[in-house]
């Protein structure tokens, strides 16, 4: 199930389908916060009375041409706008491919290096996230070049990749700070650990590492099982709740989200938004069975629903 899914989500034909289907936009707002930067906000707003940050992600990958790339650029920068005349609490995340990374890497590092002074202006941060394993080296190698410019730019290792634990150390070597998550994207085994097991172990690896480095990282993850790793390796190594934070998705998991808010923790909060949701939205229904359930039970008609309710 979770192959077949991550292998629709890059679907050309099926894309415009679903984000024309009016039960899948529905749906997809448990995830999604909207399609317009208002929605992005409001949200953010409601993560921050709930004494949780936030980070907003502009979607959208793989643009096609210049245009596109300086237009999402363009729109970051506005983003950084809004947030500051709002008072918000919130960062960036943004794809590289959005900032035209498949035509041109010197027009994605003008890009990149455009919004991260315009966030650094307004003292905010920029959160380069990490796409597929074809994008990771010259993710990490640009991410390197910038941060030799600017102290306000991180990115994302996903810990099911074999070579992680080499960029993690690559990576804090020059000061970065990054997001740890396990990865979300159909992998080769001779490229990333197959087995859940595996995966776990390289999280928890990765994460003493991070925090470990006295450099303020993001552990991304609703698994419990990983969360009571960290809490664990924070308490024996009396590491203080202000020198991390806990990252999480737009509505999945808010009671992890709220208890770790109760315990003393920081926990930001992922938030997407934008027309180009469909291949976010497969990723999130790939990792839990429970996400596709409650896909599932709504396209049902509710009448169906109620007589397959015993």
């Amino acid at each position: 199930m979770r192959t077949l899914l991550l292998r629709l989500s890059e679907s050309k034909r099926l894309a415009p389908l679903m984000m024309r289907n009016g039960v899948s936009r529905r749906v997809a707002r448990r995830f999604v916060a909207g399609e317009k930067v208002d929605d992005a906000l409001e949200a953010a707003r409601e993560v921050n009375r709930a004494l949780q940050l936030a980070s907003l992600d502009l979607l959208g990958e793989n643009v096609s041409d210049e245009a596109g790339a300086r237009r999402a650029a363009d729109e970051y920068i506005a983003i950084f706008d809004r947030i500051a005349q709002q008072h918000l609490d919130a960062n960036v995340s943004l794809k590289l491919t959005q900032l035209g990374l498949d035509l041109s890497e010197e027009l994605c590092q003008e890009l990149l290096e455009k919004i991260v002074a315009h966030a650094a202006s307004q003292s905010n941060f920029v959160r380069v996230d990490m796409e597929g394993s074809a994008y990771t080296q010259r993710t990490v190698e640009l991410v390197k070049r910038v941060r030799s410019e600017y102290a306000n730019v991180g990115t994302v290792m996903q810990a099911y990749l074999y070579r992680a634990e080499q960029d993690v150390q690559d990576l804090l070597a020059v000061g970065c700070r990054i997001r740890l998550c396990k990865g979300a994207y159909q992998e080769p085994p001779d490229v990333a650990f197959p087995k859940k097991a595996d995966v776990d172990a390289n999280y928890v690896k990765l994460m003493r590492i991070l925090l470990a480095s006295g450099i303020y990282h993001g552990i991304a993850t609703h698994d419990p099982a990983m969360i009571r790793a960290t809490l664990d390796f924070v308490r024996e190594n009396d590491i203080k709740h202000d020198r991390f934070e806990f990252q999480m998705l737009y509505g999945i998991r808010t009671d992890l989200q709220q208890k770790l808010v109760r315990d003393g923790y920081r926990v930001r909060v992922y938030i997407p938004f934008g027309v180009d949701w469909f291949p976010y939205f497969m990723r999130r229904l790939a990792e839990r069975p429970a996400n596709v359930t409650f896909f599932l039970r709504n396209l049902l008609p509710r009448s169906s629903q109620r007589a397959a309710t015993p």
